[in-house]
């Protein structure tokens, strides 16, 4: 049996953009995905702490050591700039190997940044 379950989280993060006339996805500054062990094109969920929004998109690779964490497109409308938002990819995996598996959490300090 698969089951689906949290493969990566970027725990509390700071939206720095939110870009309307875009074709959509979310930004996300290269080193915090190198962190969260996420990549360009992987679906992830987006929940917004400030207003309860939940959704999903797909990540585009920002520039490294920008901080950016930028809603595009039709997401735009679903963030404001400063909103803290927590971005979550899962895995499909064979549930005994779910039982062993650690996620990678990243808690980034104030302005996204690691460490």
């Amino acid at each position: 049996m698969q089951i689906e379950v949290l493969k990566s989280k970027l725990h509390c993060v700071t939206v720095t953009e939110a870009n309307l006339n875009y074709m959509g996805s979310i930004t996300i500054d290269e080193d915090l995905l190198d962190a969260a062990n996420m990549i360009a094109g992987e679906k992830v969920q987006i929940v917004n702490n400030n207003n309860g929004e939940r959704f999903e998109t797909y990540i585009i690779k920002g520039e490294r050591g920008s901080g950016c964490i930028c809603l595009n497109g039709a997401a735009a409308r679903k963030v404001q700039v400063g909103d803290t938002v927590i971005i979550i990819s899962y895995a499909l995996m064979d549930f005994e190997e779910a039982k062993i598996f650690k996620p990678n959490v990243v808690f980034p300090s104030e302005g996204n940044k690691l460490g």
